[in-house]
């Protein structure tokens, strides 16, 4: 084996720990929107009052079935949420 066969090995491997990384995350990332999506799904079962005591509203959930399936649907709804809470917190302070 010639030291340029030897870099050559060394280089590769992390190259391809690296690519097998990349892909079982977007993978995961996958499964992980996918599972999110069937569970917000749940959420439109829930009526008007319980999806307003987690800081909802019926019409989120519509918004947020508009992204791509791909996409975890959670992290627009925390979003819409936090935004609520913020413009709520300024009207009572404001």
């Amino acid at each position: 084996m010639t030291a340029s066969d030897c870099t050559e090995t060394q280089t590769s491997r992390p190259l391809a720990l690296n690519l097998v990384s990349i892909v079982t995350a977007k993978v995961a990332a996958l499964f992980r929107a996918v599972r999110n999506r069937r569970e917000m799904y749940h959420l439109g079962q829930m009526s008007d009052v319980e999806l307003a005591d987690i800081g909802l509203r019926r019409g989120d959930l519509f918004a947020v079935t508009e992204i791509p399936l791909a996409v975890d649907p959670t992290g627009r709804l925390n979003a819409i949420t936090a935004k609520r809470a913020r413009e709520q917190a300024m009207g009572r302070h404001g």
